[in-house]
């Protein structure tokens, strides 16, 4: 009996056990997540007739049969030969085959493999013991994301955090940051790491990754400018991990899942000072405290040996070189790497404005001098664009009440106008604002009295008119009915004499004089 044929025979007798207990189909369906016509179809059939059941569906031709030989050739020289790659080539090499679907090739696939015993030959690596390398020699690197609940609330907050360890002792740090991080977080973590560990490792270990090199080219690594500089100043040496090879820096890989394990799992996030504290304290008395699985020994306790062999360390200031300031221009612009990028209406406050910005994974972060934070925008990769939020458009100098109360001057029935837009707010949740600027702009019309007021609100609220563009219209009509009738058109003279001079009849002339100035020749 084959495996399949065995998990249908359990399958089978759990339906008429959960029947004989008194379940329904229904029920039966949804607790082994099945179909309830396969159910009630299972639950027909004795067990003679499934058998039988069973038999025909093994003896049933498959729509791929004709090309069995086909696929037992290939997986024969190609055993490692994936379900797509067989699919391809029944495509390429004949032409007739009938249109099936993935999974149906899928299917025949492995039925042509377990009948002529092919197994799938998966690539193995090969693994060999590494001996512990000499105090002091190298620290392993890598970052990591995270997502925490913030105290008190269900709300999500995405943390970045920063990991070394020290290869020998396994002594371990981490760093955590709210913003992602960039070249100078990068640079200000590595100095927080070598003031925790009172010393440098001679060789440091890293991923590839894009805050630190920029690309690899066959061994040339080319680094982002920040942290060559650092680089540079620190005199390291950098070793540089394959791509999509995480087994080559084990130590650090596991530190990071351990952070995210042990430290991170269900604690709640306060705010990132919080958290760093609480990071320090733990890996004092359960990351570098308890013996490592694989030395047996305390990181603590093997630091106290390692740390005479690390390079010395002195602090170095990180200069932040990531925030500049940029002026705003009177259209509430600014310049950025040869592109435009709007602000909200009401940035530019006079000659001399200006605002900090920041790049962070492919866009701007646009902050006040104060560090407030203004807008986003996605960084464009083009030159000469102007890059817009149609956002900004609008005027958000005013709250909400405020355009409230400045609409209520106009009308005498408050309670009749705070009923309409609150009628306006539900309805457009959204762009309640932008409903209320378009009702202030009608309102200010010099034609607009009380009386007019009142009367547009209340033909408004009898026919349910609830939109800014609508109350416009109505109010347009009310002043069109208002205004006098036009008078008829009649000719203004400039003065009295024109009028004589309107009757009189022009002189006119004699056509025969002008044939005898033409044609002199024909009076001779």
């Amino acid at each position: 009996m084959t495996k399949k044929d065995l998990n249908n025979w359990i399958m089978y007798y759990e339906i008429q056990r959960l029947s004989i207990m008194g379940f329904s189909a229904s029920k039966i369906a949804r607790y082994l997540v099945m179909d309830s016509r396969t159910v009630i179809k299972h639950l027909r059939m004795s067990t003679q007739e499934y058998e039988l059941y069973l038999t025909n569906s093994e003896e049933r031709s498959k729509i791929l049969s004709p090309h069995e030989n086909f696929v037992k050739d290939k997986l024969t020289v190609y055993p490692d030969a994936t379900t797509a790659q067989i699919h391809d080539w029944l495509k390429e090499f004949h032409k007739d085959i009938p249109k099936v679907s993935v999974r149906s090739v899928y299917n025949f696939v492995m039925f042509v493999r377990q009948k002529y015993n092919i197994p799938v030959v998966q690539q193995t690596r090969e693994y060999f013991p590494v001996q512990e390398l000499a105090y002091g020699e190298q620290a392993q690197v890598d970052f990591g994301v995270y997502i925490m609940r913030i105290a008190g609330t269900n709300k999500r907050k995405k943390v970045y955090f920063f990991a070394m360890v020290l290869s020998r002792s396994r002594m371990k740090f981490a760093w955590f940051s709210e913003n992602p991080f960039t070249g100078e977080l990068v640079c200000m973590a590595h100095e927080n790491a070598f003031a925790f560990f009172c010393g440098i490792a001679r060789i440091l270990v890293y991923d590839q990754d894009r805050t630190i090199m920029v690309k690899e080219n066959l061994g040339d690594y080319i680094l982002t400018e920040t942290f060559k500089q650092y680089a540079r100043t620190r005199n390291l040496i950098l070793h540089f991990c394959r791509k999509a090879d995480p087994e080559s820096k084990g130590k650090i890989e596991n530190v990071i899942q351990y952070v995210k394990k042990n430290f991170l799992h269900n604690r709640p996030f306060h705010d990132i000072e919080t958290l760093n504290n609480e990071a320090i304290a733990w890996l004092a008395r359960t990351a570098n405290f308890l013996p490592h699985n694989f030395t047996k020994k305390s990181p603590d306790s093997e630091f106290m040996i390692e740390k005479t062999f690390l390079n010395p360390y002195i602090p170095l200031t990180i200069e932040n070189k990531d925030i500049k300031m940029y002026h705003v221009r009177k259209t509430n612009t600014i310049a950025y790497k040869s592109n435009f990028y709007t602000l909200p209406m009401g940035t530019y406050q006079g000659q001399g404005t200006q605002v900090k910005v920041k790049e962070t994974e492919g866009s701007i972060e646009i902050s006040s001098s104060q560090d407030e934070i203004i807008c986003t925008h996605k960084l464009s990769l083009l030159t000469g664009q102007t890059i817009v939020n149609n956002h900004h458009k609008r005027d958000t100098s005013k709250s909400i009440e405020e355009l409230k109360q400045q609409i209520a001057l106009w009308f005498t029935n408050k309670d009749l106008l705070m009923q309409y837009l609150n009628e306006i707010h539900k309805i457009y949740p959204r762009y309640t604002r932008d409903q209320l600027q378009a009702i202030i702009k009608a309102l200010s019309l010099p034609e607009v009295n009380l009386e007019l007021a009142d009367k547009v609100l209340d033909f408004s609220v009898k026919n349910e008119l609830y939109n800014g563009s609508e109350f416009t219209q109505v109010l347009m009509v009310f002043i069109s009915q208002a205004m006098p009738a036009k008078r008829e058109a009649r000719i203004i003279l400039l003065d009295a004499k024109n009028l004589e001079k309107a009757n009189q009849t022009p002189q006119k002339s004699n056509i025969e004089d002008y044939e005898k100035i033409m044609n002199p020749i024909n009076q001779i």
